[in-house]
This record gives C-alpha cells, sequence and structure tokens, in this order.
C-alpha cells in the first residue's frame, strides 16, 4: 500500500511538472520564406501584398499596410491579442513578433503561449497558398 501511495505521489508531480511546462514554446518567426507561384512566375509587390491580406482575413487576422513592403497583422482571440510584423518583397517574406497582449511572453526567455507557434505556421501556410495560387 505504500508503494503504491508513493507511485501515486510521483505521477502526481510528474503530471503537474510537465502540465506547468504547456504554458509557452519559443516565439516562431517566418525568415526568407519564398514568394513563388506554383508555376515559378515572378509576383508582383501589389500580388505580394494582396496574398498577404487575402491569407490574414481568411484567419481572422486583421491587416494593416504601414507602407509598401510592410503590414502589420492583429489577431485577436478572446482575451488574447498577438501581433506581427510582415517586411516582404517580390521575392521573400519575414513574419516576425511584434507584440502581444494576454500570452505571457517572456522577453529574456523568448517565449510566449504555446498557441501562438500554431497561429503563425497557419499564417505563414496560408500566405503561401496565395502565392502559389498568384501565378495560375
Amino acid at each position: 500500500m505504500k508503494r503504491m501511495r508513493s507511485g501515486i505521489l510521483f505521477a502526481c508531480v510528474v503530471l503537474v511538472a510537465v502540465m506547468g511546462c504547456r504554458g509557452g514554446g519559443q516565439i516562431y518567426n517566418v525568415k526568407d520564406a519564398p514568394a513563388t507561384t506554383a508555376t515559378g512566375k515572378e509576383v508582383t509587390l501589389e500580388q505580394v501584398t494582396k496574398a498577404i491580406i487575402e491569407a490574414g482575413a481568411g484567419l481572422k487576422w486583421t491587416m494593416a499596410v504601414v507602407k509598401p513592403g510592410q503590414i502589420v497583422g492583429t489577431l485577436n482571440i478572446r482575451s488574447h491579442t498577438a501581433i506581427v510584423d510582415i517586411a516582404y518583397n517580390t521575392k521573400t517574406y519575414n513574419i516576425t513578433y511584434k507584440d502581444s497582449v494576454n500570452l505571457k511572453y517572456d522577453a529574456n526567455k523568448q517565449t510566449i503561449h504555446q498557441n501562438y507557434r500554431g497561429w503563425i505556421q497557419n499564417l505563414d501556410n496560408a500566405i503561401k497558398g496565395r502565392l502559389t495560387a498568384a501565378g495560375m
């Protein structure tokens, strides 16, 4: 019986430790992703801008063009807000963390809420999809 209690206690300690680690992950940025179409056709700056805005809008991001080649994207989910800077040209684009609200961002450790990575990966994939379709 004593051995069983020790095993249960150990399992509880491990479970608490694992659940405590679920809170965050490393900041995920997209660097120098190619702005290419399915056919390899060159895209214009306007096509890249349109692809980024449409990709973001499809995922409920609010996209604001700051200047040609720079968009700020904002995602609001319940009480959470993620803000990214998207720098781009006719060859590549970058998605970089800019700010957040209620996502447990730690500047020293470069960690953030675990869902952030998925949001950025989804945005990146949606942009790639729009750019691929732009050449058809």
